[in-house]
């Protein structure tokens, strides 16, 4: 019976799950009882939903909950059972049985004596969850008490608690304070677009004006007609996400055809707003849309959202089109976050114009400013397409676009709008300009200014503040800069001969020497007797780039991943094929084999450590034991300095 209900959570794990799972968090800490004796406390969190059965299950029933105290050495006595909580007890439908689990939280605890000298005790805990409809196998987790140290214990908590916080902020940072932020000064970006959209707000406030038959009904009408764009442009996002999938958007940043793709669709759009031609919806559908806008109450209302949304597509559908490339690109919910925003700036000034229509008066008129906006924002959206084709490249390992290439394109790039900013080009719709305004004039210096700083990337300058677009500095043509080697390195691993161990190289232009074989990387860091960490990330990784140049240079940091670790760097986007004895079955798609390098690291990630994101920052012995828990992005230098150290000094105990 046992053996098939593992086999049965295998099959669970494999088949029936979109996301990798890890219903359940661990924390420990110790109680001091007397100058020898203490209690060891596991404290399980578990999420909504999912039970964690008791060390007591009859036989034949799930794996129970068992911890393992490492007494090899005998430095310490385990007093009595691992005492656990009440639990809920009931007549499992599943298993035909009475079982004792727990729900939201669990805490265990050990009573033992010590002997002098102990300052640690290490442990692991197996146990099996479920929920309503499925089980994941048994998991095995390390579990680590420090005895002698108990502000110590609490400092590394602190730590593993800080950069984890850190990694979930700076996740819901990038979805809010990134997709979101960009895609509501898009929606504004959009209202200036002509003809589209800025000259219909005052149609539209004069046809709610008309309408309602006071001032109350006129406001209630507003929002309405407000709420109505932001449903329109959030439905878009849905059907992006529900098409494509959440988890299969994770994919097309690495995918190099989508990436293609991508890039030539920004391209047609930013043509498009450059004034080669206009992207537009049939005729047909703004006529039948508008004819539905006659009709009274909501659906009314609704409908004249719609036949904004469409008469509007011309202007509005590139800005729309490449903020769902740049967030489906993200993956997730990213799509509907951005839709949300862009709908939200869109919707705010036609419901307060529509709500107080006396506002209307401060409004600037149309004219040739509107076109610029719109020249201004092709140009960034053409920039934005090469950030694509980089991507593409970067997984392909082609080298046909590195670093100075990339960098040169954009200088041309804004050059070339600081140049039409100051009136010295102009493009088909651009209106007669006998002279600049102030606020022309002011954002040519600003984009002037952009392009003077991007020149010193051509000679190796580490350019932080868009360390997000091009490509790594290790991907270039001099990653020492134009005209310069490397003369010498702070590394500890090179030998008196300057050579490198087998299967290393060194990661310009800071030197850390890196593997990008998992078993070659470990063989060497047993060889020197130093901790491994494990980076995973991908070359079309966005936050792995920003944490290579904009926290592994810190002095702190960068003296560490020289001397105190041996970085193993796997990039689970790797498209170069496997060799053809490496070529092996997917634990997690059977029938599938794994044919490129990044997909044996991603699998690799997936299975060992129960994550797909990048990047994740592993700490971990010679036994392959994790030091630590692991952590994704961390910009937080002090949390990531933390972070190393911590880990470092556990592997020296």
């Amino acid at each position: 019976m046992k053996k098939v209900i593992l086999f049965l959570a295998l099959i669970s794990f494999l088949f029936g799950q979109a996301q990798v799972l890890e219903p359940v968090k661990w924390e420990t800490s110790v109680e001091k009882l007397s100058d020898t004796e203490y209690q060891l406390i596991s404290k399980a969190t578990i999420d909504n939903g999912w039970h964690l059965y008791s060390q007591a299950v009859p036989q034949d029933g799930p794996i129970p909950t068992t911890f393992t105290y490492d007494d090899s050495e005998g430095q310490f006595k385990i007093i009595g059972n691992t005492f656990e909580e009440e639990g809920h007890t009931i007549d499992d439908p599943v298993f035909q049985m009475e079982i004792k689990f727990f729900e939201k939280t669990a805490t265990f605890k050990q009573k033992v004596k010590v002997t002098e000298g102990v300052s640690t005790i290490n442990a692991f805990v197996e146990f099996m969850v479920c929920d309503d409809s499925r089980c994941l196998p048994p998991t095995e987790v390390d579990l680590n008490f420090i005895i002698s140290e108990n502000a110590a214990a609490k400092t590394a908590e602190n730590v593993q608690d800080n950069a984890i916080k850190s990694t979930e902020s700076s996740s819901k940072q990038g979805l809010w304070g990134g997709i979101f932020f960009i895609a509501f000064l898009s929606g504004f970006a959009a209202l200036l677009t002509p003809p589209c959209v800025f000259p219909m707000i005052p149609m539209t406030v004069s046809f709610f004006t008309k309408q309602s038959k006071n001032k109350a009904v006129g406001i209630k009408n507003a929002i309405i007609y407000g709420v109505c764009i932001i449903v329109i442009y959030v439905l878009l996002g849905t059907a992006v996400t529900g098409i494509f999938g959440a988890d299969a958007l994770n994919a097309l940043a690495t995918n190099v055809w989508f990436n293609i793709i991508f890039f030539i669709l920004l391209v047609v759009f930013a043509t498009s707003f450059l004034g080669a031609f206009e992207i537009m919806l049939p005729n047909s559908w703004a006529n039948k849309v508008d004819s539905q806008a006659n009709r009274g109450g909501l659906i009314g209302i609704f409908f004249m959202a719609l036949a904004l949304a469409i008469v509007s597509f011309s202007c509005t559908g590139p800005i729309v089109g490449t903020l769902l490339v740049e967030a489906a690109s993200k993956g997730g919910l990213a799509p509907i976050v951005g839709m949300f925003g862009f709908s939200l700036a869109i919707a705010l000034p036609f419901a307060l114009f529509a709500a107080f229509p006396g506002w209307l008066n401060s409004l600037p008129k149309s004219g040739g400013w509107l076109n610029t906006v719109k020249v201004v924002l092709g140009f960034l959206e053409l920039a934005l397409a090469f950030k694509f084709l980089s991507q593409a490249d970067l997984v392909m390992q082609g080298h046909l676009l590195e670093r100075e290439v990339f960098i040169a394109i954009w200088i041309a790039i804004f050059g070339t709008l600081a140049l039409y900013l100051f009136g010295k080009i102009q493009l088909p719709h651009d209106s007669p300009l006998p002279h600049i305004s102030v606020g022309r004039l002011s954002l040519g210096l600003v984009v002037l200014t952009f392009t003077i700083y991007m020149i010193p990337g051509l000679w190796g300058a580490p350019l932080n503040l868009i360390s997000a677009f091009p490509p790594p500095q290790d991907y270039s043509e001099s990653p020492y800069g134009v005209g310069y080697t490397r003369l010498g390195t702070g590394s500890s691993a090179l030998n008196d001969h300057g050579d490198l161990p087998e299967g290393a190289h060194l990661l310009a232009p800071h030197d850390i020497l890196a593997f990008n074989d998992y078993d070659t990387g470990l063989a060497y860091a047993k060889k020197v007797g130093k901790p491994v960490m494990i980076d995973f990330t991908g070359w079309a990784c966005v936050n792995c780039r920003k944490m290579e140049q904009n926290v592994w240079p810190k002095p702190e940091i960068l003296n560490i991943l020289k001397n105190d670790v041996v970085l193993i760097s796997l990039y689970v986007d790797d498209k170069r094929p496997l060799e053809a004895g490496d070529v092996v079955d997917s634990k997690l798609k059977p029938g599938k084999k794994l044919k490129y390098i990044g997909q044996k690291w991603s699998e690799l990630q997936t299975i060992k450590y129960k994550a797909n994101t990048q990047p994740f920052y592993v700490l971990m012995d010679h036994n392959e034991d994790n030091l630590l828990d692991p952590v994704s992005y961390t910009p937080n230098v002090e949390d990531y300095h933390n972070w190393l150290k911590t880990g470092i000094s556990k592997f020296k105990k």
